[in-house]
């Protein structure tokens, strides 16, 4: 007996090392993987960054999502949860992340390479640092309130800013911002289009000291000397006394003199940075299931250049908001609030025509696979939809989900909803539909009818607890029974 137990213990050992060395092996492929393509990110802070995320990979691997096909579980290449975000910076005052650059997740995602998304937060009356990007940005308020200044080559604007508002950034502007409440943080998300480099963005400093370090550093003492008509010794001074990080704590009057602070006059820009709020914005579709904000390059004529839009749902909870796609547009989703799910239909990455094991011999061969691409999501999870590919969301029990989503390559877009009231499928004809179907076209109405709201739906668990309170209950079929 005591042969045989250390036999079963033996076996079980064996596949357990087995288990761990593929994993091991596994792990180790994807890191080396990961960095040799940290080897093509300039040096300095970026690729230590790149490096350190290289070393976390096993962990993020984790939180990916997951991707259901034939009963399996792989990695979601649509999905970003919270270690997907480079630390930039980070201190008790603040903290600006970064997502990864999309194409290092997969080749699936090179169509929008050229685009970053960041997350800005600031503490209660804190300045946040001058900076300039090699970037146009695209500023979305998802909480609280402050004041944003811009600084051009002629004048300066200052605009307060509040939950909902949308302001543009352009390239080389400087910016620097507040959060002026007393008792809520100051949070932003960012879309950044890069000019330089696709998928590379660089913040840089001028106006600051050690710590962030200015970029005046750079330059040699005569260089400097000459440009400022300044001995070295000020320079220094001037140079090196700022250690207090990117995000400082403001006294009193200091936050008082930034918040009335006004523009100065100069040329003005050929489009004005002033803030367009969305929440303003009538929805475009609104019901007891949610609310949909969306603004173009109409409404905000500086999305123009960007080609890009932004819309906002407010999904409530234990709701949906309807499977749909978009024509053009690829959409990138943040959530800004909640929890709930995402469930999106792609095509089989292999492009080989595949028998389904039911395929009969006189049926013709599938040739199109769809796999479901499902992810739970939360507060800063990023979620990517190419154009053309179905989505639906979810909100989860006792709290709405709120998304964000950046729409590129906006202009023209087209948005399909594919189930509700404004189901696109209502619009083929009788014939179209029997044949596409196979079934009589009564039959394709009946459902396609069935659903009486539009955009925002009741979610599974809602039409479940309708579903019970439409069932006659034991008692009632009794009493029917004895009469």
């Amino acid at each position: 007996m005591a042969t045989r137990t250390v036999q079963v213990l033996f076996s079980l050992l064996l596949l357990l090392s087995s288990c761990v060395l593929a994993s091991t092996y596994g792990s180790d492929r994807a890191k080396k993987r990961c960095h040799m393509e940290c080897r093509g990110t300039p040096e300095g802070r970026r690729r230590k960054e790149c490096v350190r995320q290289c070393l976390d990979h096993s962990g993020r691997e984790r939180e990916h999502g997951e991707v259901a096909e034939g009963g399996r579980r792989e990695r979601n290449p649509y999905f970003f949860g919270d270690r997907s975000y480079e630390q930039w910076s980070r201190s008790e005052h603040g903290r600006f992340e970064v997502l990864e650059r999309f194409a290092r997740r997969s080749e699936l995602l090179v169509g929008v390479e050229n685009y970053r998304l960041a997350v800005m937060e600031a503490e209660p009356e804190t300045f946040i640092m001058p900076r300039h990007w090699d970037a146009e940005e695209v500023f979305y308020v998802m909480e609280g309130r402050g004041t944003i200044t811009l600084l051009h080559e002629n004048n300066r604007e200052t605009h307060d800013i509040k939950r909902g508002d949308i302001i543009w950034i352009p390239a080389g502007a400087i910016v620097y911002a507040i959060n002026k409440a007393r008792n809520e943080k100051l949070r932003v998300a960012i879309l950044l289009h890069p000019i330089s480099t696709p998928g590379h963005v660089e913040e840089f400093y001028g106006a600051a000291g050690r710590n962030p370090e200015t970029f005046f550093a750079s330059f040699s003492d005569e260089v400097l000397e000459a440009a400022f008509d300044t001995p070295s010794e000020k320079l220094e001074r001037l140079f090196e006394k700022q250690r207090r990080g990117e995000f400082i704590k403001m006294t009193e009057e200091q936050m008082r003199a930034l918040s009335q602070s006004t523009g100065e006059g100069g040329w003005p820009l050929a489009r004005s940075t002033e803030p367009y709020n969305l929440l303003q914005n009538r929805p475009s579709h609104s019901n007891e299931h949610g609310q949909l904000h969306e603004v173009g390059a109409n409404e905000y004529q500086q999305l123009q250049d960007l080609d890009v839009d932004v819309s906002i749902a407010n999904i409530s909870e234990r709701s949906m908001m309807a499977p749909n796609y978009n024509s053009l547009s690829t959409k990138l989703a943040m959530v800004v609030q909640g929890r709930g799910y995402i469930e999106m239909a792609c095509p089989s990455r292999s492009g080989e025509s595949r028998r389904s094991e039911e395929t009969t011999e006189s049926e013709p061969q599938q040739r199109v696979l769809y796999r479901t691409v499902r992810s739970r999501v939360s507060r800063g999870s990023v979620f990517v939809i190419p154009a053309g590919h179905p989505v639906a969301a979810v909100a989860a029990r006792n709290e709405n989900l709120e998304v964000l989503f950046f729409g590129v390559r906006a202009a023209q877009n087209r948005n399909y909803y594919l189930a509700g009231r404004n189901n696109v499928l209502n619009r083929l004809d009788r014939e179209a539909k029997e044949l596409a179907f196979g079934v009589p076209a009564e039959e394709v109405d009946e459902v396609l009818h069935a659903q009486p709201e539009s955009v925002f739906l009741p979610g599974p668990e809602r039409r479940r607890e309708a579903e019970r309170g439409r069932q006659p209950s034991p008692e009632s079929l009794l009493s029917f029974a004895e009469s």
